[in-house]
């Protein structure tokens, strides 16, 4: 299923948790109730609220156990009239499908290309930094460049969203531990990352980091270490690797990180950025005021998102 974070457009309101269907929207959870009523489980159905929740906040938290509740949603969308809870996708905006995770844990330097292109030897261990919720924006959305950053930079990254606790995972068995899978772009001030050894300041800025379209199921990702990456800015091409080159993969960063801490449900793991980030052309370029920045991953999605100066 690709699980997304959806609000009508032109009706304030709270965003609601829906799904693709004939690229359509429909909403996750008044199908879920149908779905349920159809069976005459009018119990589970009234207790909507607390077994799939519409918050998409909420959503993701419940990990694993939402997800295999509402399974079977797809299949009866497929076979029944729901057009009554289903939207059109031009009616609809987007928001990042993961709002609030607990822990946004990212990973730098982790293609030999782009450390290459940064100057920077191979590491012997994942480096790892923090971004907090505050960064996080839809796959529509502005991306907030401050008027006193001069250095804005692009990094595609396929990001995993875990769905049960872990904790000392064994590498053999981390991949059942991911609820499915999301595009990032991890938009780095590199003016502000680099003026200290520690990355933070330049990384988490408001409003910066977009995540979506949608986050697809692990069980439609056949293999998450063979996907193509690709980021365009202006429509030019500018990255473009496959996962299968990470230095890194998933499984071991799993492993690696839940040694190190509790990973709970609904938090995000940006698995690095390819070679071809603006810092490393040259001379470098860095996306400005209007310009449009584009990630695709292959059996992932596609998101568009428009850079705007904020003027204080």
């Amino acid at each position: 299923m690709k699980l997304l974070s959806y609000q009508i457009k032109g009706y304030p309101g709270p965003a609601r948790m829906g799904f693709m269907h004939d690229e359509n929207i429909v909403d996750l959870q008044e199908a879920w109730k149908r779905l349920q009523r159809s069976e005459l489980n009018d119990e589970l159905a009234n207790a909507a609220d607390r077994l799939v929740p519409a918050d998409p906040a909420t959503f993701f938290l419940n990990g694993h156990h939402v997800i295999e509740q509402v399974k079977d949603v797809k299949k009866y969308a497929e076979a029944n009239h729901v057009k009554d809870i289903s939207f059109n996708r031009a009616d609809v905006d987007l928001s990042t499908p993961v709002p609030s995770p607990g822990k946004v844990i990212c990973v730098g330097k982790n293609y030999a290309a782009h450390a290459a292109e940064m100057d920077s030897s191979v590491p012997d261990y994942p480096v790892l930094f923090a971004k907090f919720a505050n960064a996080l924006i839809g796959p529509e959305e502005l991306i907030e460049k401050p008027a006193f950053v001069q250095k804005l930079d692009y990094e595609a990254e396929l990001t995993a969203v875990i769905g049960k606790e872990a904790t000392h995972v064994n590498r053999d068995e981390a991949l059942d531990y991911i609820a499915g899978y999301t595009i990032g772009n991890d938009m780095s001030a590199r003016d502000l990352q680099k003026r200290t050894p520690q990355w933070l300041q330049g990384k988490t800025l408001d409003r910066s980091t977009p995540v979506g379209p949608w986050v697809v199921t692990s069980d439609e990702v056949h293999d998450a270490g063979n996907l193509a990456v690709r980021s365009y800015v202006n429509g030019e091409l500018r990255q473009s690797a496959t996962t299968e080159q990470l230095i890194f993969d998933i499984p071991f960063l799993i492993e690696f990180i839940s040694s190190l801490m509790t990973l709970k449900p609904g938090d995000l793991i940006m698995t690095g950025t390819p070679n071809g980030v603006g810092m490393g052309m040259n001379p470098p370029q860095f996306v400005e005021d209007d310009d449009i920045v584009t990630v695709e991953i292959d059996n992932i999605g596609r998101m568009e998102n428009k850079v705007t100066e904020m003027k204080k």
